[in-house]
């Protein structure tokens, strides 16, 4: 039954059979007869029948939880056996908001030297778009805020505070100053992330705080693209300090703290809440709560604790 579950997941997913068929590598009339089969062993109708996929039906959206946890119970006991025999291996799945992937690599870094049979992929995506893979089994963990939109059912290990500056080009307006103020940078021809990002609706937020209105003459999905513009000395944006520090800007680009408000967001690792986790999620929330630690103590506070 296992198989039909994660057919029936897929489904679910994709909304489509053909779709979510070739996700599968299988045929459509294979995924409806696995459908189908699986709509018989438990005597209720999953799918809305129709031309094309329509929904699912009540009993459908019960069983799509059970799905979950049960697939999910069953890859947490192949990976704890696997485990066993040969030590931490296999690939995690990360996905990342997009002003936290230049720090992905101090969590995958030190954990893969300590589990060398360990490999990652590492995607970039919004907030709501982590929260999505995480409930559909597609990633094994995510980054993305802790404190600003709603997480839903997961467990979570803060790992920094994002804290906001002004990115310019010396010589251009206000580069010459100590701080800033939010309703100073609205004033500005600024690039910023697209409104579908938290980054930028924390950003808009703040900013109508401060009584203005983001009125960007750019906007992208990339923080490659915003720092190229920035580059050119024509742009400025409003980006997390650790980001710009990271891409290690330095003259003629100048990084100015914004105040008024002087506004911080927790950024962290994210697990769907279950008992027991996989074995590489499990390490890794691990690795992240030292890493959370040891940053903490470096700065003189507290770590704050594993969220479950």
């Amino acid at each position: 039954m296992i198989d039909k579950l994660e057919f029936f997941i897929a489904l679910a997913r994709e909304q489509h059979f053909g779709r979510a068929a070739e996700t599968l590598g299988i045929t459509q009339p294979t995924l409806s007869a696995a459908v189908k089969q699986l709509e018989d062993q438990l005597g209720v109708m999953l799918v809305k029948r129709g031309s094309r996929f329509q929904g699912l039906t009540a009993e459908g959206e019960q069983v799509l939880t059970w799905a979950r946890r049960i697939v999910g119970d069953a890859r947490t006991m192949r990976e704890e056996m696997r485990a066993a025999r040969k030590g931490l291996s296999g690939r995690i799945r990360i996905a990342a908001i997009p002003t936290a992937l230049a720090m992905v690599a101090r969590i995958t870094t030190p954990f893969r030297e300590r589990h060398p049979g360990v490999s990652f992929s590492v995607l970039s995506r919004t907030s709501i778009e982590v929260l999505s893979l995480l409930g559909n089994f597609d990633i094994d963990v995510g980054i993305t805020y802790l404190d600003n939109e709603p997480l839903g059912n997961v467990v979570s290990v803060p790992l920094y505070s994002e804290r906001y500056q002004l990115i310019t080009a010396a010589g251009n307006a206000l580069s010459d100053r100590a701080q800033v103020s939010w309703a100073e940078v609205a004033e500005l021809p600024l690039c910023l992330l697209t409104p579908d990002m938290q980054n930028r609706r924390i950003i808009d937020h703040h900013l109508a705080e401060a009584g203005a209105v983001a009125r960007p003459t750019l906007e992208s999905n990339s923080m490659i693209v915003l720092f190229s513009h920035i580059r050119t000395g024509k742009w400025a944006s409003i980006m997390p300090l650790n980001l710009a520090e990271t891409f290690g800007f330095a003259e003629p680009i100048r990084a100015i703290p914004i105040v008024e408000p002087d506004a911080s967001h927790l950024v962290g690792l994210v697990a769907t809440k279950r008992e027991p986790h996989l074995p590489l999620v499990a390490a890794l929330l691990d690795e992240a709560m030292a890493m959370a630690e040891a940053g903490l103590a470096a700065s003189g506070n507290h770590p704050p604790p594993l969220q479950r």
